[in-house]
C-alpha cells in the first residue's frame, strides 16, 4: 500500500487535530489513541510498521508520542505530513498549559487552589503508576526484559548512572543477545521491509536546515542577552535536554526535575509535581510540563521585563527548543530506520532499550511518590557510590496516601477515565481543606 497517495491529506489533517485535542493520559494514552485511530480504525498503516516506528521513537531523546505522530505523518505524506502531525499534536495542549501557567503564577497561593493541587498530586501519582503498568506490559516480553528493566532501575536510582549510558548499554545487550541467543528476547523471523529510496544529499540538506532552525535562535539569544540571563539559560538547558534525555516523556521528567529543582532552583519539588498535574489534565504531550517550568523560571528570574510577558516568552521559548529537535530526528532518521525494519538484531536492541526505559519510569514513579506522600525525603549515601532518596517515615501524609490509593483504584480497578479521576481528586482535596 502506498500510504502517501492513498490517504487524503485533508483527512489526515483533521485526524491529527483530533489527536491533539483528545490526547489525554500522557504518552501511554496518546500512543494507544493513535494506534486505535491510525491502525485499527483507518488502517492507514499496519501493526508491525506502527510498532517499529514506536520502538525507534522510544530510542530517541525527547517526547516519544509526539515523535511517533510526526513519524506516522511523514510515512503518510512526507515532510508536510510530519510537520502537520507534529505541530497539531502539540499546539492545543500548549495553549491550554500556557493559560494554566499564568493562572498558577497568579493564584497558586490561594488556599482553595492549593487544596485542589493537593488532590491532583495524588491523581498524578496514580497516572504515572498506570502509565508504568501499560508500558511495562508492552515492553517486558520475557524474563530477560524484566532483568534489563530491574538493572536500569538500580543503575539510575542507586548509582545515578546517566540515562544515555543506560540506553547505550541496554541496546548493546539487546543486540548481542539477539545475535547469540535470540530466544531470550523473543526475537523471531523477520519479514523483509518494502523497498524505500534514501537520498543522501537530501538528508544532508534536511539536517542542515533543522539544525539551523533549532540552534540559531539559541545562539542569538545567548549572544544578545549574555550567558547568565534566564532566557539564555532556558534556551540552553532545554536544548541540552532535547539531546540527552532518552526514553520519552516520563524518562525526560527525571532529568528536568533534577536540574530545574536542584541545579537551577527555578521551582520546588512540590511545584514540579503541580506542573505535572497541569500537564496531565490537558491534552497533548506530557512533556508540556517543560513549558510550565520555563514560564515560572522566566516569570521569577527575568529582570527589567514585565514578569507576565517574560513568563509567556519563556514558555514559548521552552516549547520551541523542546520540540524543534524532534523534527530533526524524524526527518533525518526515519528513511534509514524504514530500511532497517524487520531486522532481528535491531529489534532486539530496541526491545532491550524499551525494557530499560521501564526501569527509568519506575524511578520517576518512586520520586513522585516520595515527594507526594512524605513531608521529608533525605538523601542516603553509602560506600561504592551508592546514593538514593529515603523518606522520613514519621512524616507520612496519610491523607495524601489515601487519595493516591483511591485514585489508583479508580484508574486501575474500576476503569474510571482520567478526566473524571483528576476532577474527583481535585474535589477531594478541596473538600478536605474545607473540613479540616
Amino acid at each position: 500500500m502506498n500510504e502517501r497517495s492513498a490517504v487524503p491529506f485533508a483527512e489526515a489533517w483533521r485526524l491529527w487535530l483530533k489527536v491533539g485535542c483528545l490526547g489525554f493520559g500522557g504518552p501511554a494514552g496518546q500512543i494507544a489513541l493513535m494506534h486505535r485511530l491510525v491502525v485499527d480504525e483507518k488502517k492507514w498503516i499496519d501493526e508491525p510498521r506502527y510498532l517499529h516506528a514506536l520502538n525507534f521513537c522510544m530510542l530517541l531523546p525527547g517526547p516519544e508520542a509526539q515523535q511517533l505522530a510526526t513519524y506516522v505523518g511523514w510515512m503518510l505524506h512526507g515532510t508536510r505530513g510530519g510537520l502537520v502531525a507534529g505541530i497539531l499534536f502539540v499546539l492545543p495542549g500548549a495553549l491550554v498549559v500556557l493559560a494554566l501557567s499564568v493562572l498558577y503564577a497568579g493564584y497558586a497561593q490561594v488556599p482553595v487552589v492549593q487544596a485542589a493541587f493537593f488532590g491532583l498530586k495524588a491523581a498524578v501519582l496514580a497516572l504515572v503508576a498506570e502509565a508504568l503498568w501499560r508500558i511495562a506490559r508492552r515492553a517486558l516480553k520475557s524474563s530477560t526484559h524484566y532483568a534489563i528493566a530491574a538493572a536500569g532501575f538500580a543503575a539510575i536510582y542507586f548509582f545515578q548512572v546517566p540515562f544515555p549510558w543506560i540506553v547505550v548499554s541496554a541496546g548493546a545487550v539487546g543486540y548481542g543477545l539477539a545475535r547469540l541467543r535470540p530466544g531470550l528476547l523473543g526475537v523471531g523471523t523477520s519479514i523483509p521491509p518494502p523497498a524505500i529510496r534514501v537520498d543522501v544529499p537530501h538528508t544532508i540538506k534536511t539536517a542542515t536546515l533543522w539544525l539551523a532552525m533549532w540552534l540559531v535562535p539559541v545562539a542569538a539569544i545567548t549572544a544578545v542577552l549574555g550567558v547568565d540571563h534566564v532566557f539564555s539559560a532556558i534556551a540552553r538547558f532545554f536544548s541540552v535536554m532535547a539531546v540527552v534525555t532518552f526514553g520519552g516523556a516520563y524518562a525526560v521528567l527525571s532529568y528536568v526535575a533534577q536540574q530545574a529543582v536542584d541545579v537551577y532552583g527555578w521551582l520546588t519539588p512540590r511545584e514540579m509535581i503541580d506542573g505535572l498535574a497541569l500537564a496531565e489534565t490537558t491534552p497533548g504531550p506530557l512533556i508540556l510540563v517543560n513549558q510550565f517550568v520555563g514560564f515560572l523560571a522566566a516569570f521569577r528570574g527575568a529582570t527589567g521585563v514585565d514578569p507576565w510577558l517574560a513568563g509567556i516568552f519563556g514558555a514559548v521559548l521552552t516549547i520551541y527548543v523542546t520540540f524543534a529537535p524532534s523534527f530533526l530526528w524524524i526527518f533525518v532518521g526515519a528513511p534509514y530506520v524504514e530500511l532497517l525494519r524487520g531486522r532481528p538484531r535491531l529489534d532486539g536492541a530496541l526491545g532491550a532499550i524499551s525494557a530499560a526505559v521501564v526501569g527509568v519510569i519506575l524511578n520517576l514513579s518512586l520520586w513522585f511518590a516520595l515527594h507526594t506522600v512524605f513531608g521529608v525525603v533525605r538523601t542516603i549515601e553509602a560506600p561504592v557510590g551508592l546514593r538514593f532518596d529515603w523518606p522520613a517515615i514519621a512524616t507520612v501524609d496519610l491523607v495524601a496516601l489515601s487519595l493516591c490509593v483511591a485514585a489508583s483504584l479508580a484508574l486501575l480497578r474500576f476503569r474510571i477515565g482520567m478526566p473524571a479521576t483528576l476532577l474527583g481528586s481535585a474535589a477531594a482535596g478541596v473538600a478536605y481543606y474545607l473540613v479540616a
